[in-house]
């Protein structure tokens, strides 16, 4: 591990990062700090080239199409969206690691084989996909945010690396996460604070919001996150972006770096995240199509399946979960999209979410289950102080085997429960609730993550979308007789700042059962055709 003064190994390495970033790619000029917006400027300042553009525009899916036609070369696709990424860290600092140089020439390599063998490597030659800080790549750092792992390269690559390139994937560059991947904004003592491209003085979320942001932005077709307590749908949701959070099997999360190492009551997933539900199914059924349950023996061997949901759905809706309610754009938003559903011939039920709080409370107990020896472990060598938002890990008691077991136990009474409530509604498909109270929240705000959590502790498979509505400073203000449900509700209602997510577009959650990620993800599909009708 790095030893030292933490603020000197931070400061280098933020300058080392930024060192990586080629003379042709650095901005002359920026947006002002006024501009909150700047996920409109590639196209406005002029600094990229209509072709540069049009490729960094296009979905994921078109792109591997355009490129197997020969339309495009991986080498040009690459070199754009390492120009729009190098862009992106600089106006939003969602970069970790950058080796733009080794996806060009991996990319070179890709079109040389289509170029002489007149075909593709596999289903995703030639595209560029972003990871996580965590995704180990040999060679580079996976500092889940701690100074102490700072210069301390990996010697191998995550399994599911290795499976990407073997598709035929580009990577390009890691993205930012905050401390030990366990806080719902991204920022660590490392690198500073990611902000949202949508509006800089909010959160774009985490922990995988380095991606969220980086994808909002242009700067990648498609990325890969985590996700242990909503890490994937929260900054899907702060960005306006899709993703899929699958059950623990579904997709390989072997060899990667983990700040709460050997943690397995509540399991961390991995998963797509994207601009488009397209792009989300397409990487999900090529991942599970190369059969990683024979490089991971905690793969599950579930092929993928053709699923066609019933015509007209049957759907539980949670309007908040008795602790926090959700602030007046996600309300609305709800009201909205459950109309719409009903509209279309789909039958709503209400969810009563009587479980949630023992789920959270579970989850949270989990969570610092080793008294915080493992993130304290880690902050030590270099005298890097806790964060004030990991308050948590600074004085938890360490539980015992026995106390541990205990925990185990009630987690699993409670999914048993869970579970005959579902089936207690008779056919239900799915739950429709909000992914967070926010649609986004203003930069260190980020307080309450209870509507994605519940469900990590149910492993439940589980889409953040964008609905199609956007906060309005008019629309969206709290009822006169507004009165919280607790203390967080409060604070909740308190930081809620109507002029400044004006604008901001709201992501929702719908929610299958264990293994039904083809399922959820063609229901999701269902919910956006009502919306648009």
């Amino acid at each position: 591990m790095s030893s030292g003064n933490w603020e000197e190994i931070s400061s280098k390495k933020r300058a080392d990062l930024l060192s990586l970033i080629p003379g042709e790619y650095r901005l002359s000029s920026a947006p002002p700090e006024s501009q909150l917006n700047i996920s409109t400027w590639p196209r406005e300042s002029g600094w990229f080239t209509e072709r540069e553009l049009e490729i960094t525009e296009t979905t994921a899916s078109a792109i591997v199409k355009k490129i197997a036609s020969r339309e495009w070369t991986a080498e040009e696709v690459t070199r754009a969206f390492c120009k729009r990424a190098a862009a992106a860290h600089q106006l939003t600092n969602c970069l970790s690691e950058i080796f733009f140089e080794d996806g060009i020439k991996q990319a070179k390599a890709l079109d040389d084989h289509l170029q002489k063998t007149g075909e593709v490597v596999g289903p995703l030659h030639g595209l560029p996909i972003s990871l996580k800080d965590n995704f180990n790549v040999t060679g580079f750092d996976s500092t889940v945010g701690f100074t102490s792992l700072v210069g301390k390269p990996a010697s191998y690559n995550a399994t599911l690396v290795d499976l990407l390139e073997k598709l035929g994937a580009v990577r390009y560059c890691k993205t930012n996460v905050p401390t030990a991947m366990m806080i719902a904004e991204t920022v660590n003592n490392t690198f500073g604070r990611t902000v949202n491209p949508l509006n800089r003085k909010l959160t774009s979320g985490g922990s995988s919001g380095g991606e969220s942001a980086l994808i909002a932005f242009g700067g990648s077709p498609l990325g890969v996150g985590t996700d242990i307590g909503g890490s994937l749908r929260i900054p899907a949701a702060c960005t306006g972006i899709f993703t899929i959070r699958p059950s623990f099997g579904r997709f390989t999360t072997q060899r990667c770096t983990s700040g709460l190492a050997g943690q397995e009551a509540v399991t961390s997933v991995n998963g797509p995240m994207a601009k488009t539900l397209e792009d989300v199914v397409f990487y999900s059924k090529t991942v599970v199509d190369a059969q990683p349950w024979t490089v991971d023996p905690k793969c599950v061997p579930i092929p993928w399946r053709s699923v066609e949901p019933k015509p007209k759905l049957k759907i539980a809706v949670i309007w908040n979960d008795g602790i926090v309610t959700p602030t007046p754009p996600v309300a609305r938003a709800m009201k909205e999209t459950v109309e719409k559903l009903k509209n279309a011939g789909h039958e709503v039920v209400e969810w009563d979410p009587a479980l949630h709080a023992t789920a959270l409370q579970y989850l949270a107990g989990m969570f610092v289950a080793d008294g915080g020896k493992s993130i304290k472990a880690l902050l030590a060598p270099t005298g890097e102080p806790v964060r004030p938002e990991m308050a948590m890990y600074k004085d938890a008691p360490e539980l015992g085997v026995f106390d541990m077991w205990r925990l185990q136990l009630a987690r699993s009474e409670l999914q048993r429960q869970y579970l005959e409530q579902w089936r207690s509604y008779e056919d239900l498909d799915a739950i429709l609730s909000p992914t967070t109270p926010y649609a986004s929240v203003e930069n260190g705000k980020f307080r309450y993550v209870g509507y994605t959590g519940v469900y990590n502790v149910m492993d439940y498979s589980a889409v953040t979308f964008p609905c199609g509505v956007v906060a309005d400073k008019e629309k969206d203000q709290y009822p006169v007789d507004y009165k919280p449900l607790g203390e967080v509700c409060k604070t909740t209602h308190d930081d809620y700042n109507a002029e400044l997510v004006h604008g901001m577009p709201v992501g929702l959650q719908l929610v299958a059962q264990r293994f039904e990620e083809e399922k959820v993800l063609a229901m999701t599909a269902m919910v956006l055709e009502a919306i648009r009708r």
